[in-house]
């Protein structure tokens, strides 16, 4: 799912967040419900859109990020993660049931971004 359907080459915030969003809807997966969180990585992402053109993982990039080895988001381990985490890496994108069990602020302190 790298196709990024309506996003333009602004990469402005509110364009990620619609990106985020299609791929929460189109897989069942809700975002975080930590607001804070869900836009410090949404603007990451936006930040990473505008320098290399493509929305680069901000949790999982190497620094200074490395377009060879560097996930996009979604990036190939997410069925997998929230499969056996719940959420993925970012926690970002939750299962549904997960959220609920799992919400700590404690816990969304991960990202290096």
């Amino acid at each position: 799912m790298n196709h990024t359907p309506g996003i333009g080459r602004s990469g402005r915030v509110d364009k990620v967040k619609e990106f985020v969003d299609h791929i929460a809807r189109n897989s069942g997966y809700v975002l975080n419900t930590n607001l804070d969180w869900v836009n410090q990585v949404i603007g990451l992402m936006s930040g990473n859109y505008l320098r290399y053109g493509k929305y680069y993982c901000p949790c999982k990039q190497s620094h200074p990020l490395d377009p060879e080895k560097d996930p996009v988001c979604p990036c190939p381990d997410l069925k997998t993660e929230i499969e056996n985490d719940g959420h993925c890496h970012c926690r970002l994108f939750f299962r549904p049931e997960a959220l609920k069990d799992r919400m700590n602020i404690l816990e969304t302190i991960t990202c290096p971004g």
